[in-house]
C-alpha cells in the first residue's frame, strides 16, 4: 500500500493545494492540520519590512516570561528580534552571531538567560535577553573527541533546571556534550556511526518532562527520526517519521512539535511542513503536509508536503495560548508565520 500525492490544477490564496490538504471555517478561513491541532494562518503576523528590519535565515524562536517572542537570525544587524504577541517589533539587538542557529531559554523571570549556538564561530554562548555574552564554550579539545576546533559546529542546547546543559553538535561530529552547572564537560554520547545509539545530523535536542522520568529527545534529521536518551546518555528508543527531515523537537503540554525542513520522499527542496505528535508518539496533525497514514504492515507511510505554505521551515514556537509560529531557513528572508489554533 502506497500513497501518491496528486496535484489539483488550481491554487488558492497564493498556495498550491493538494487534495484534502485543507478545509474552511464558517468564515471561509483556510484551516490547516488535522484532529485536535488545526490552525488558521496569519501570514502577515510580523509587523516588519525587509527594508527597515532585514533578516537572512530565521532560525529559532522562544517566548519569555513577559510574553515577548524572541527570534534568532544570522543577520548581524538584527541577530535577536523581539516581538509582542500582536507581531509588533519591540526591539532588534545584537550583532555578535554571524552563524546564529540554536536558541534556548533557561531560568525564570528576571533570571532568564539565552543559550545561543553559532555555527560559524563554532561556539555556544550563554547571554542575557539582549544577546550580551555571559559565558561561552568552544570545542572540548581535552576530551579527545575533536582533532580541530572547527570540527565542533553546535546547533542546539537543552538546559536542566539545575543549570546543567546538553549541546548537540549537529553540524559537526554529531556528539551530544553534557556540561555540568560549573561549565565543565561531564559526559558525551551519540557521535557518528551506524546503529541507533549514533546520530547523523543531530540538529536539535530538548528535555522531555512528560513522563515519570525526564529524558532527552535528540534529532537524527538525516534518518528522519527522533531518538530518546536518558539524561546519562543511554539510548532508549527511536521515533520514526519517514519522509520528515525534522528539526529540533519542541514540547508544549502533552504535544511534541517540529518543523520539517524537507521531505526526501518528494526529492526536492522547498518541501517542508510542520508535524505534531501526542504523548504516545502518534502523529496527530501535519500542518502543510499529508495526514498520518499506515501501510498494511502497520508502519507509517512517508509524509509529504500537500500545501505550499512553507519552503524550509526551521523551527516552531507554541505560545501561552497554544498558537503556533513557524520561522524558516533559506526561504526568501520571510518573517515568521503565525497559525491560530482553532478552538
Amino acid at each position: 500500500m502506497q500513497r501518491r500525492p496528486f496535484l489539483k490544477s488550481t491554487a488558492l490564496a497564493g498556495f498550491s493545494i493538494l487534495a484534502g490538504a485543507w478545509r474552511t471555517t464558517g468564515r471561509n478561513d483556510l484551516v490547516f492540520g488535522q484532529n485536535e491541532r488545526q490552525y488558521t494562518l496569519d501570514q502577515a503576523w510580523a509587523k516588519a519590512t525587509p527594508a527597515s528590519l532585514p533578516v537572512k535565515d530565521c532560525h529559532e524562536m522562544v517566548q519569555t516570561t513577559e510574553g515577548h517572542i524572541l527570534l534568532l537570525t544570522n543577520e548581524t544587524r538584527n541577530n535577536l528580534i523581539a516581538f509582542d504577541k500582536s507581531g509588533k517589533v519591540v526591539s532588534a539587538t545584537c550583532n555578535a552571531f554571524p552563524g546564529g542557529h540554536g536558541l534556548s531559554l533557561a531560568g525564570e523571570g528576571s533570571d532568564q538567560v539565552l543559550f545561543v549556538t553559532d555555527t560559524e564561530l563554532n561556539q555556544v554562548f550563554k547571554t542575557d535577553l539582549l544577546g550580551r555574552s555571559i559565558q561561552s564554550w568552544t570545542a572540548p579539545m581535552d576530551a579527545g573527541l575533536y582533532t580541530d576546533p572547527k570540527q565542533f559546529v553546535p546547533t542546539e542546547t537543552a538546559v536542566l533546571p539545575n543549570g546543567e546543559c546538553y549541546v548537540a553538535d549537529g553540524y559537526g561530529q554529531q556528539f551530544v556534550l553534557h556540561y555540568g552547572a560549573d561549565g565543565h564537560l561531564k559526559n558525551s554520547f551519540g557521535g557518528r556511526g551506524e546503529g541507533d545509539a549514533h546520530l547523523d545530523n543531530a540538529h536539535g535536542i530538548c528535555v522531555d518532562n512528560r513522563g515519570s522520568t525526564p529524558t532527552l529527545l535528540v534529532t537524527d534529521r538525516t534518518r528522519c527520526c527522533f531518538k530518546r536518551f536518558s539524561l546519562q546518555g543511554e539510548y532508549l528508543e527511536k521515533i520514526e517519521l519517514p519522509g520528515a527531515c525534522v528539526c529540533r523537537p519542541v514540547i508544549k503540554g502533552d504535544y511534541l512539535y517540529a518543523a520539517v525542513l524537507r521531505s526526501p520522499h518528494m526529492g526536492t527542496e522547498g518541501t517542508g511542513f510542520v508535524i505534531i505528535l501526542n504523548k504516545e508518539n502518534k502523529v496527530v496533525s501535519v500542518v502543510g503536509g499529508a495526514e498520518a497514514a499506515y501501510g498494511l504492515d502497520g508502519k507509517l507511510l512517508p509524509f509529504y508536503q500537500t500545501v505550499k505554505l512553507f519552503q524550509h521551515p526551521h523551527d516552531v514556537l507554541v505560545d501561552d495560548e497554544e498558537n503556533l509560529y513557524v520561522c524558516q531557513w533559506n526561504s526568501g528572508q520571510v518573517y515568521p508565520f503565525k497559525f491560530n489554533l482553532v478552538k
